[in-house]
Order: structure tokens, then sequence, then C-alpha cells
């Protein structure tokens, strides 16, 4: 069955499971000692053409974003996120317990974060009283599909720079984003000034793990420390890093995004044409947030074909995954039109 509940329900690029058999027919060195994370942590500093960029595997997304952020902050200092932010609302508190730290949270437009709701909680910055924003964190795409463009992404990590601020991206679309956008990866990051990233592979044909790039050198300095304090040191790294080197063939993760996105614009084009739907946010990606009719809604729900969410309000989510095809749109719809 094929589902648009999330792009995490599908399964594994062939060539990345390659990846993961190969690395598991002879001994090799833990903790990151192994030729796999060593030609991998290259891979990545040609991509993003930073010699000296800081490469760290760790285990899953939550991991992912608490680590980058913690390492960036002290206790006293605090994160600025949107209200819908991935951190601030589906991480259980795993951030504040880890670093001892604040979220200030401001209004998301199109689920982005602007300049204008950021000056608003800068006014105590320098009060001893008061929690010191240091990092704002951003994720690409949004949780509402949008995607920051090049240019707003230079004019927000400029604005952080004059403020003593960094920025963090949570890249657990990334690809979905510069395939959308079409962009490199060094286009929409080391060319834009982002501190420091997530970048995620498991939505988009990768099993599991995600790694950190630290773009900041005052930043990185503390996060092998970090990633060894929040849990994410993995012995067997290989297993992360060799589906890295697999995945990052743009045949295969500019290839899956490019489908993921193509098959959520032709969902978009379907909804359309069917009254009663709307799509009130940007759809950038390979995501779909959407209200529409009660008795629609409960029907796709139901048969397991999209979710519910509540990003300020209660949406029905469709996410196309890297293996998603028209004829899984079709379906849908059908769905969707059965006794109607």
């Amino acid at each position: 069955m094929k589902t648009f509940i999330s792009d995490n329900v599908s399964g594994v690029h062939p060539k990345v499971m390659e990846a993961l058999l190969n690395a598991n027919c002879e001994h090799e060195f833990s903790y990151g000692g192994d030729k796999y994370t060593l030609k991998a942590i290259n891979k990545f500093r040609d991509i993003f053409s930073k010699k000296d960029l800081g490469v760290y595997f760790v285990l899953n997304g939550t991991g992912s974003n608490v680590t980058a952020n913690s390492a960036a902050i002290r206790s006293y200092e605090a994160v600025i996120a949107t209200d819908i932010t991935h951190l601030h609302t589906d991480e259980c508190g795993a951030f504040e317990r880890i670093s001892g730290s604040k979220i200030i949270t401001v209004p998301n437009k199109d689920g982005k974060i602007t300049i204008e709701a950021i000056k608003e909680v800068l006014h105590n910055k320098g009060n001893f009283h008061h929690s010191q924003p240091k990092i704002i964190t951003i994720s690409q795409l949004t949780e509402v599909g949008s995607a920051y463009t090049i240019d707003e992404l230079k004019e927000l990590c400029s604005f952080a720079k004059e403020n003593d601020l960094y920025v963090h991206m949570d890249g657990a679309r990334i690809a979905n984003a510069a395939a959308g956008l079409n962009v490199t990866f060094k286009e929409m990051v080391t060319d834009t000034g982002i501190d420091i990233v997530s970048f995620g592979g498991t939505k988009n044909g990768m099993m599991f793990g995600e790694v950190i790039l630290c773009f900041n050198e005052e930043i990185d300095k503390h996060m092998k420390y970090m990633i060894k304090h929040s849990n994410q040191l993995l012995s067997k790294m290989r297993f992360i890093s060799a589906q890295f080197l697999a995945y990052l063939d743009e045949e295969v993760w500019k290839n899956n995004a490019k489908n993921a996105n193509e098959v959520n614009n032709y969902l978009k084009e379907n909804l359309e044409k069917i009254k009663g739907i709307d799509m009130p946010f940007s759809v950038d990606g390979n995501m779909i947030l959407a209200t529409m009719p009660k008795d629609i809604e409960e029907k796709i729900v139901e048969n397991k074909k999209a979710s519910i969410v509540n990003c300020g309000g209660e949406y029905v989510r469709l996410v196309a995954s890297f293996d998603s095809t028209r004829a899984d749109v079709d379906e849908l719809i059908s769905l969707i039109n059965l006794n109607k």
C-alpha cells in the first residue's frame, strides 16, 4: 500500500541499501575512524565548497536539531523559532532538557520566520534578567511545505550577523527544497551564510541517520563533545556515512527529490479541481497542507492516505515520497471522488 501520510513511511533506495550491505562485509574502525566516514566527510566538504567544514553523523532528526542548537549556545541563551517549528512543537522538550536553554517563539508567515518578528524579541538583549537570544532556527522545507528563497536566506543571515545571532537550518527535507528551487546545496547554505545545518536523508531514500554540518568555527569547537553528551555518537558510524556516500550522488538525492516534488505537484493540480478543498500555504516541495470537507477528510484519513496535523490550525497533511507515482495520486483522487 502506498500512502501520503508521510515521507517517513517509504522504503530505502536500492543504491542506499546496496551501500549498507557493502559496509557490512568487513571489520572497520569505530566512532568515525572508518574509511566510509572519512570519505563521506570529504564528499560533504566538496559539495559545500568548504575544506574545513565540520561534519558529524548522528542517529536521527531530533538528535541532529537538539545537538546542533545546543552546541551553539549556553544555558542562559535562547533559540528564536516560529510557533510551529519542529524543535518547539514535535521534539518533546528534548532541546530544553539537553541544553537547559529557552525557545522564544514568534508568529510564522507562510511557515517562515520573518525579520520583523525577530526584531520584536530582541529588545531584552543585554538585559541580565532575560534569556539572551543567540540562534535563529528555520526549517527548509518549512513545516507547512513552503521554502525559503535564496534571497530570503541571505537577508536573514545578514540580519543575524548584524545582531550577533547564529542561524541553524533544520534540513530534514533540504533535498526537496533544493530541487524545488533548482539550486545547489552550496548556493542554499554556504553562499547564504548559514552557520549550522541538520542535513537529513531519511525522508528521501535513506534508512536512518542525519549529519550535522557546522560552518561556524566557534560552534564547531563544542560539537564533538555535544555529540557524545547528547547520546548521538554511534560506534558503527559507517552504517550512516556509507548511506550518505550513495545518497549524495545526484542520481539518488536529486532524482528522488524531483520525483517526490513532481508527484506532489500533480496531486496539487488534482486537489485544486475538487470543490471545498483549500491549500492556504505555498507548495514548494513534496508536502501539502489542506483544509477540506469533513467527509473527504474522514475518508482519506480512515483509509490511511493522509494525516491530521496542527500548524496554528488543523490541516490534512499529504506528503509525497521518493517512490510515489502518479498512479498513487490517481488512486487517492478516485477514493475522494468515490460515491460523490
